[in-house]
């Protein structure tokens, strides 16, 4: 049975930062669900339950998409090393632009 987290502990935190990879999962009300691997040190866990994701694009940008209509978004953790344990965190998404006032 899984566990149920009500913020980020320091132990996820670390378990967070040592992924290479995570998957990230978004919906619009209709249509397909996409699921997408990401990595490349591009996400940061701010505090305890807020993370922030820069979205390096590539075959499209159907993420930031859904996340415009329904802000809805899973982001999936996987241990393919050391002990087994797969890390789902939900939560709410808003995109940020360049040339948006809050980029820096």
């Amino acid at each position: 049975m899984g566990k149920k987290y009500k913020e980020i502990t320091d132990e996820l935190k670390a378990f967070i930062k040592a992924q290479k990879l995570f998957f990230v999962g978004t919906a619009a009300a209709e249509g397909r669900i996409n699921v997408s691997p990401k990595g490349m040190d591009s996400l940061r866990v701010l505090d305890r339950n807020r993370i922030i994701w820069l979205n390096l694009t590539g075959s499209g940008n159907e993420t930031a998409a859904h996340v415009r209509e329904l802000n809805r978004m899973t982001l999936m953790f996987c241990a393919f090393e050391g002990n087994p344990l797969i890390l789902r965190v939900y939560g709410n998404a808003r995109v940020i632009h360049t040339h948006d006032a809050e980029w820096q």
